[in-house]
């Protein structure tokens, strides 16, 4: 039996409902085919992160979407990839968040262990400096969060200063003093904070003229890094099933951490120094200038690291050498890493306190060496 007829009444019926109903109509809200609405924190909603390389840097971090809900927890949206370094640049003992994104279909090249990633245009390097236990609060406080850029000119500096709020954070390439307060092992600290400036930071990030990263190399990223949906995975493997890194060879000669107690004196020292001052003390690094070589490669000769070398600058106090082996009190190196006085002290820049675990290192070091200099 045909029924036609009475389905297409129905229907009908139903269009003339729906269509006089318009009192219970909700008009679509500005922000709903926004592609990157904000939720009630005043974060960004998981929308993924589309950067218009022409347009950065923006004013303000929240503008990037790297971030999701509360903009201070630093939880990372779609694709931007959290990791850690085996061993990490010293600064004044902040905390460091190290992200990556990269635009949707590149990925970055292995060139070497000791050679830093070739990163693709689009890349931006994020790294977050925040005290834990900061004071009054005795809570997180966020101080900056530098980008690195990766532009078709070459690598871009991009610093974003924290308001006292931790709701957002805002351009500022002019360099300032933060004083911070903070609890460290049971005991209140305290610092004159440096956020730099551009020229500051061009001084440390560069090879020749040439803006380059600090620290993302394979032999620095070759670790297990447990992510934010708590499964555990080697960083290159990661960054490889990401899409983010085309390949990796199967054995990489990977660094130490320097802290680690049961590795050799030396191992540990060229570890520390590879993080902390190759990025100067190297061919065409702002310190080449200098008789010593500090990248890890380089640091196995002696020489390099300055042992039985006289230093190229009289700084008096008795320092003969360099390194003097079994005398500390004579070894150049020794009171840089031991001083906060600006004309001496190294690095000159990216610290004001002293590392006291990294000169208790050396100072071992230097107290093992058996070797008579000439």
């Amino acid at each position: 039996m045909r029924t036609y007829p009475f389905v297409l009444t129905m229907i009908l019926f139903t269009l003339l409902l729906s269509c006089g109903n318009d009192d219970n109509y909700t008009p679509m809200s500005e922000t709903d085919d926004d592609p990157m609405m904000t939720d009630d924190d005043g974060g960004a909603t998981d929308m993924g992160v589309t950067i218009d390389l022409t347009a950065v840097p923006f004013n303000t971090l929240s503008e990037y979407g790297f971030f999701e809900g509360n903009l201070a927890n630093l939880a990372p949206n779609e694709g931007v990839l959290e990791y850690s370094l085996i061993n990490k640049l010293f600064s004044d003992y902040s905390i460091k968040k190290r992200f990556v994104w990269m635009p949707e279909g590149v990925s970055a090249t292995y060139d070497a262990d000791d050679k830093l990633l070739v990163f693709p245009v689009g890349t931006i390097l994020i790294k977050n400096f925040f005290y834990d236990n900061a004071l009054p609060s005795n809570s997180r406080r966020i101080l900056e969060t530098r980008l690195l850029i990766n532009t078709t000119d070459g690598w871009e500096f991009a610093d974003y200063i924290w308001n006292e709020a931790q709701t957002e954070a805002t351009y500022n390439l002019d360099g300032s003093n933060v004083d911070v307060m903070w609890e460290l092992n049971g005991e209140t600290r305290s610092v004159n904070y440096r956020i730099p400036n551009v020229t500051e930071c061009q001084t440390c990030h560069k090879t020749g003229d040439t803006s380059i990263p600090i620290g993302p190399k394979p032999q620095n990223l070759n670790r297990d890094f447990t992510y934010t949906d708590g499964t555990t995975s080697n960083q290159l493997d990661k960054w490889i099933e990401e899409g983010y890194l085309q390949s990796a060879p199967a054995n990489i000669n990977t660094l130490i951490d320097w802290e680690d107690t049961s590795a050799p004196l030396k191992d540990r020292v060229r570890n520390y120094f590879e993080v902390n001052c190759a990025h100067c003390h190297i061919d065409d690094g702002h310190c080449s200038y200098r008789p010593i070589r500090l990248d890890y490669t380089s640091s196995l000769l002696d020489e390099n690291i300055g042992v039985c070398v006289e230093p190229d600058e009289d700084l008096g106090n008795g320092l003969t050498h360099i390194i003097r082996p079994g005398n500390i009190q004579r070894s150049t190196l020794y009171f840089r890493l031991n001083t906060t006085a600006e004309e001496a002290r190294m690095p000159l820049l990216g610290r004001t306190l002293i590392h006291e675990e990294a000169v208790t290192l050396l100072e071992e070091f230097i107290n093992e060496l058996d070797i008579e200099c000439e």
